[in-house]
């Protein structure tokens, strides 16, 4: 049976270049998620996505729980067999959903009590019950349950949920059932605060995961505090162990990340971008409901390789954005996801011949040229 580990092949600088090893594959890091937050990466087939290179994706503990439930997925065969992925998955604990979309919700020291954003039945999520719906999902990667606060919160109240957080990742670690090829990874909480993210990193470690998050950023504050903080709290992760940076973010955020020692990234920009008509490219982002694509033969992206710019111009795809067909969303999406994870792959090449910074600067300088 496969042990969950990551081997740590090259460094180039604080970039790391590695390999996680799971139940259902590896997978090459640096990594990019594609977030299939409800057992599907919108307007995408799993064969789709895979198709841009992805190698795992997420899904997430709240909306499944609450539908169709964790129980009818794993009488279904587990998460993979029932949306068609036989890849790596990893599930976000639901905890920051409960919290941003929950209008009714109260958290107490064993766990939150919340009513659904469907239908308003009444919901409680600890951290043992967390873990056991991951569990019945059947995911590669368990999230512990934990508190986010929003930005912008007193350092006293910040310290306070860090903690608590800190209790339930210790809960969520006895009650996780180790399989082969199944891991658990902690998340480091304390908003901005320096002392508190340390203060959380060491007591994670303290406990010891197979991976490790920053969570609590991209919630308002702004991108060079996000990185700040992403890189001073990366520095005191193990390095023998997969750092995922949760949320995050824009191209060249994740790529400043990367830069930062961070292996794996989630964020639903890509595919919400798709759908509502923005494409990323190499040289900045297109709004393809702007008037300047109407009559434009060229393709999104021309060194790209996926189907919408194999295949159509901007004028056809734009024309398919404002008239609101369902292709247009399918085909950005699918564009948006295939750049994601060219990026990614180009970071990997580079880490590996040493070469990140240069290339870095060059992708910097490029991006937002052509944007419009």
């Amino acid at each position: 049976m496969t042990e969950f580990r990551f081997e740590l092949h090259n460094t180039d600088g604080e970039a790391r270049l590695g390999t996680l090893h799971t139940a259902h594959g590896t997978v090459q890091t640096p990594a990019f998620m594609p977030v299939g937050t409800a057992a599907t990466v919108k307007a995408m087939s799993p064969a789709d996505v895979r198709a841009t290179g992805a190698e795992i994706i997420l899904a997430n503990t709240y909306h499944l729980m609450l539908r169709p439930t964790a129980e009818r997925i794993a009488r279904l065969g587990g998460l993979h067999a029932f949306m068609g992925w036989s890849r790596p998955i990893l599930t976000d604990s639901g905890g920051y959903q409960v919290l941003s979309l929950s209008a009714l919700r109260r958290i107490d020291e064993d766990g939150v009590t919340f009513r659904s954003h469907i239908d308003g039945s009444e919901h409680r999520l600890t951290p043992e019950r967390a873990v056991d719906i991951q569990r019945l999902l059947g995911s590669d990667i368990t999230m512990v349950l934990d508190e986010c606060p929003a930005f912008g919160v007193p350092a006293d109240e910040a310290a306070a949920s860090m903690r608590r957080s800190l209790r339930w990742a210790e809960r969520c670690r006895k009650a996780f059932e180790a399989r082969p090829g199944h891991g658990l990874f902690g998340i480091v909480q304390g908003g901005v605060y320096a002392d508190l993210r340390s203060e959380s990193a060491a007591a994670l470690c303290s406990i010891g995961f197979e991976g490790y998050a920053i969570g609590g950023l991209a919630v308002g504050e702004t991108p060079a505090m996000m990185l700040s903080v992403a890189e001073a709290t990366a520095a005191q992760l193990p390095t023998d162990q997969p750092r995922y940076l949760m949320g995050v973010g824009k191209p060249d955020q994740v790529v400043a990340a990367v830069l930062r020692g961070i292996d794996m990234f989630d964020c639903v920009l890509p595919t919400r971008s798709g759908r509502t008509g923005q494409a990323f490219t190499r040289a900045g982002t297109l709004n393809m409901r702007n008037a300047r694509h109407v009559d434009d033969t060229q393709p999104l992206d021309a060194a790209c390789r996926c189907p919408a710019c194999s295949n159509f111009t901007r004028a056809y795809i734009s024309h398919l954005t404002r008239s609101g067909e369902i292709l247009g969303a399918m085909l950005l999406t699918g564009h948006n996801i295939t750049f994601y994870q060219d990026v990614m792959a180009e970071l990997r090449a580079v880490i590996a011949s040493g070469n990140a910074r240069p290339w870095a600067d060059q992708f910097f300088a490029r991006y937002g040229e052509g944007s419009g």
